[in-house]
């Protein structure tokens, strides 16, 4: 390959490392370590509010597209590309890549995948999404699950009390299903930490604290916003929707168990490290919970359960390997 055709363009939303997500976590991950498959990156931050663009941002796509030279392979991250199918349609003189963190379900997101040569998704649940959805050709529709960075063990309490939540405080991460579930527990002794961003939902924030109060939890559930360092005696994830679960890998790499809904692609993630437990349904996620905290073998067992999972967990070198083979 001549030093173009090792280079990999990147068109990312602006906030990649100044909003904490999957998606941009993901993205910076590929993008630093993508020499280690010989490849060149180079990143185009776009700003805009994706995925709802305002004409202002798809100028602003237009324009980054329009200075790359033909026949460049563009990967363009799903927020962006998903939504401005008509940009990517102006630009079929690129090697244009979709990068699908999560599916929007939308007829532009629709529109979008005719004008591009692949998609890259992170789990397999996204792949079969994109495929039956949208009937997109399988064999052009690959996936790079997410990596994990190595972490030390965290052994944890002997009573395993210490809860976590560490997800953006937004109704799709289901962080009022845990105070439900929680409230039911109030003769045992335990307490929540939600870790993640308080920003994206300032309503749903306000009534999820007025849901705690009135729930008397307030001196046992914490939302503490983003934190650069996490741990817990048992990660509890409730979401209604997820493509992969990031967290779930950077809990089990550490060796701390799970108890998370069962959607998308949160089973390929845990694997056999943790608890599901139905979605949307407090009185499923109590009783996994009230088990773990009650029992001291099924304490034990999750715990030798995650970290068997831990060790079968791979690195993002994995992650870029396979993303670069789908290039």
């Amino acid at each position: 390959m001549t030093p173009a055709d090792q280079t990999v363009h990147f068109v990312v939303p602006s906030d990649i490392d100044a909003t904490p997500s999957g998606g941009n976590v993901y993205d910076r991950h590929v993008i630093d370590r993508l020499g280690v498959v010989g490849r060149v990156p180079a990143e185009h931050p776009v700003a805009g509010a994706w995925p709802h663009p305002s004409p202002a941002d798809l100028d602003r796509l237009d324009q980054a597209l329009a200075a790359l030279p033909d026949r460049a392979t563009v990967v363009v991250d799903g927020l962006i590309g998903s939504a401005a199918p008509a940009v990517l349609a102006r630009h079929q003189r690129l090697r244009l890549i979709l990068l699908m963190h999560m599916p929007l379900s939308t007829p532009e997101e629709a529109e979008a995948l005719r004008s591009v040569s692949a998609v890259v998704t992170t789990s397999q649940w996204t792949r079969r999404l994109v495929s039956s959805w949208y009937a997109y050709r399988g064999d052009r529709v690959h996936v790079a699950e997410p990596g994990v960075d190595a972490r030390p063990i965290h052994p944890g309490t002997a009573a395993g009390t210490q809860l976590i939540c560490v997800a953006a405080v937004t109704p799709v991460k289901g962080q009022d299903i845990l105070v439900d579930a929680l409230a039911t527990l109030t003769d045992l002794e335990w307490t929540l930490d939600c870790a993640g961003p308080l920003d994206r939902d300032p309503a749903y924030v306000d009534a999820l604290r007025k849901q705690i109060d009135a729930a008397g939890l307030t001196d046992r559930i914490v939302l503490g916003g983003v934190r650069t360092h996490w741990n817990g005696d048992l990660l509890c994830l409730a979401s209604r929707g997820e493509t992969y679960g990031m967290v779930i890998g950077e809990a089990l790499a550490q060796g701390m168990p799970v108890v998370a809904a069962d959607v998308g692609g949160v089973p390929e993630a845990l694997g056999r490290g943790g608890l599901l437990v139905p979605p949307d349904d407090p009185a499923s996620f109590a009783r996994a919970v009230r088990s773990w905290l009650t029992d001291p073998h099924v304490r034990a067992d999750l715990r030798t359960a995650a970290l068997t999972r831990r060790s079968s967990l791979t690195g993002w070198d994995e992650t870029v390997r396979r993303f670069a083979a789908a290039l």
